[in-house]
């Protein structure tokens, strides 16, 4: 693998993010005096009680920055960038631009465990002791390419995917910077069997009664497991033993 080469003298970046965990890497960016040409970001949807439209947790940071914003990836190529940062943003980025343009994305495991869209999750669902987060190289499949940094950091009894979540975005701005401060260097290679972590479905969030207790607290700290009493649904926001 060869060296990522970012000219140090100007940092001209486009950032692709979508959920809250991709909030925190954008503001340090920015407060590091890193130049954000662009922010591409997932399409306003429907949330909340009221199901009224509303944008991305990250689309909403970069008003309040002053950063320009778009939903399309072609605009991407209108803006000079000289590299693109991805944290969290939900689609594969087409061979066609990144032909074009470096790019990295912070991914929230100790690669190759646990490519794809829930890292965390999947994480704690499988009672792994510990996970971590890396720096790696976009490339046209998944999750595949080569690590510049990463960290490793304890999954404890009492995180929530929330507090974790919070955590490594704090830790993965930090190698982010690094990075840019210190240079990119060359990737290295993924090294182990790969592990894949399918984003959850609903019916996955329901708890079985019959799985072990520590199974259960483990669904329960996703923040979104349920159960049904009397043919009515119930989230389970908190358990202990």
């Amino acid at each position: 693998m060869t060296s990522l080469k970012i000219p140090k003298s100007s940092h001209r970046v486009v950032y692709l993010g979508t959920p809250e965990i991709a909030v925190h890497p954008l503001k340090e960016m920015h407060k590091a005096g890193i130049e954000i040409a662009l922010v591409v970001t997932g399409s306003d949807k429907r949330r909340g009680r009221g199901n009224e439209k509303g944008p991305t947790a990250v689309k909403l940071e970069a008003r309040k920055l002053g950063i320009p914003v778009s939903h399309q990836l072609e605009d991407i190529c209108e803006v000079n960038a000289d590299i693109g940062v991805i944290v969290a943003y939900g689609k594969l980025i087409p061979e066609e631009i990144l032909k074009n343009l470096p790019m990295v994305n912070i991914h929230f495991s100790l690669l190759p465990r646990w490519r794809g869209a829930a890292p965390l999750e999947r994480a704690i669902l499988s009672g792994d002791e510990h996970t971590g987060v890396c720096i790696m190289q976009v490339e046209k499949k998944l999750d595949t390419g080569g690590i510049f940094r990463s960290r490793q950091v304890p999954i404890l009894k009492g995180d929530s995917l929330k507090s974790l979540a919070s955590k490594l975005s704090v830790l993965g701005s930090e190698l982010l910077l690094d990075c840019f401060d210190e240079g990119f260097g060359i990737p290295q290679p993924q090294v182990g069997n790969p592990t894949y972590a399918q984003k959850l479905t609903n019916r996955e969030q329901k708890i079985e009664w019959k799985k072990s207790t520590e199974e259960i607290l483990r669904m329960v700290r996703l923040g979104n497991a349920w159960t049904t009493i009397k043919k009515k649904r119930l989230g389970v926001l908190e358990a202990s033993e």
